[in-house]
């Protein structure tokens, strides 16, 4: 089988060295770059399995190269910030970033977000069982596609909030707490913040709902989750 190749994108060798090494025993194959502009470049050659990327970067910088990369892919992402302001974690986030690292962090903590992250990714193949898309009145999710249709008009939805969407409405009404989402999606619950959960939410209801502030398919359950209304 091959190797999963990982760009990482950080401007501090002894960073970059020190996560390539431990990736790369890990048995993966690791690229680094820099800066943004080099990454872009490497990107524009071959897409990586999964890229590490760091906010603070010169040329360009990491939530603009996010931005980029998931305009182009749903290669996903894992961010490297030394900012700890719950802030900066949801801006990548809300870039499409599917996890994030706060420095100085263990490298072994990051090679196992970096195998959960890939091996979600890897299993985002619906079951054949729901094959079948889902229509609730003007909405439709295609799971073959994984395309979201809104009255007429295809929505663009990044991979995880695709994910979310989906496994809330083929269970319409069933309640999901956001560790379970956590499972469920993005495969772990021992490294990802909940609050994950809360900006994909956010994002979903600003892109599918009439009025993302009163919510009529994506609602909350107090002090438990989540919930799709059909």
């Amino acid at each position: 089988m091959d190797k999963k190749s990982i760009l990482i994108v950080e401007d501090e060798p002894s960073i970059a060295e020190v996560v390539s090494l431990y990736l790369q025993r890990a048995g993966f194959v690791t690229v680094l770059a820099s800066d943004g502009k080099t990454a872009m470049s490497l990107m524009e050659q071959r897409m990586p399995d999964l890229g590490i990327i760091d906010i603070m970067l010169p040329e360009v910088d990491g939530l603009s190269l996010t931005r980029w990369l998931r305009d182009r892919s749903n290669v996903p992402i894992i961010m490297l910030t030394a900012r700890r302001e719950e802030v900066d974690r949801i801006a990548g986030l809300e870039m499409g970033a599917d996890d994030y690292v706060v420095k100085p962090f263990s490298p072994q903590e990051l090679v196992s977000r970096v195998r959960a992250v890939l091996r979600r990714a890897s299993s985002e193949q619906p079951d054949p069982q729901f094959h079948a898309p889902l229509t609730y009145n003007d909405l439709t999710i295609d799971p073959r596609s994984r395309t979201v249709v809104l009255a007429g008009k295809e929505i663009s939805l990044t991979a995880k909030e695709y994910e979310v969407l989906y496994l809330l409405a083929r269970q319409p009404r069933q309640v999901y707490t956001r560790n379970q989402l956590l499972e469920h999606v993005w495969g772990v619950t021992d490294f990802i913040d909940p609050s994950t959960v809360t900006v994909h939410i956010r994002r979903l209801r600003e892109k599918i709902e009439a009025d993302p502030s009163t919510p009529s398919h994506i609602i909350t359950v107090w002090s438990i989750g989540y919930k799709f209304e059909p």
